[in-house]
């Protein structure tokens, strides 16, 4: 019977995914789409943004969507979007910073994916995010606490993801290489015993 064979290259990596999705969670800032589509290029797969496809489907920007509905149905359009997407794979997929801590996305992501919590400190969070007015959960008097606040509740929740990756200021193919180095180890095959 012949060993199972290591995860050496590309190719074979995205044979061990299947028709698995790889899923990046984590705070508005921590490098999910930049990192995402880079991680997308290297393995030959589609990227998807959660937040553009909503914006798609709604025809609306999630600032106008917070506006005019409120955070509770963007997140019931968030889970319901993301399940879709999920059906989708293979493929490299961004989510919202909010997607991982509802209960049922977790699951479908658990069920459908290989999820990659990119985890970043305040500073950096903070730096990255004051670059844009598009970030409705910070549009508060005390952004950094907002962000410290949600670092607090949400952290405990992103640790349940499968992969963590630590987001800081190195070149995005840095954090690609680690990536791909930590997603060859969780899908390697087993070896008989």
């Amino acid at each position: 019977m012949d060993e199972p064979k290591e995860i050496n290259t590309i190719d074979a990596l995205v044979a061990r995914l299947g028709e698995r999705s790889i899923v990046l969670v984590g705070l508005m800032g921590c490098g999910k789409s930049s990192v995402g589509r880079r991680l997308a290029s290297r393995l030959g797969l589609l990227f998807v943004d959660a937040d553009e496809e909503i914006e798609r489907v709604a025809a609306k920007s999630i600032v106008e969507i917070f506006a005019d509905h409120g955070e509770a149905y963007f997140r019931d359009g968030e889970r319901r979007v993301i399940a879709r997407l999920l059906a989708n794979g293979p493929q490299v997929l961004a989510t919202g910073g909010g997607a991982f801590i509802n209960p049922e996305t977790r699951a479908n992501i658990r069920e459908r994916g290989i999820s990659i919590w990119l985890r970043a400190d305040l500073p950096i969070l903070m730096r990255r995010v004051s670059k844009r007015e598009n970030r409705p959960l910070l549009k508060t008097a005390y952004p950094e606490a907002t962000m410290r606040d949600l670092i607090d509740k949400r952290y405990p929740v992103y640790a349940e993801a499968d992969l963590t990756i630590d987001s800081r200021d190195v070149p995005h193919d840095v954090i690609v290489n680690e990536a791909i180095s930590a997603l060859k180890s969780k899908l390697a095959p087993v070896p008989a015993a």
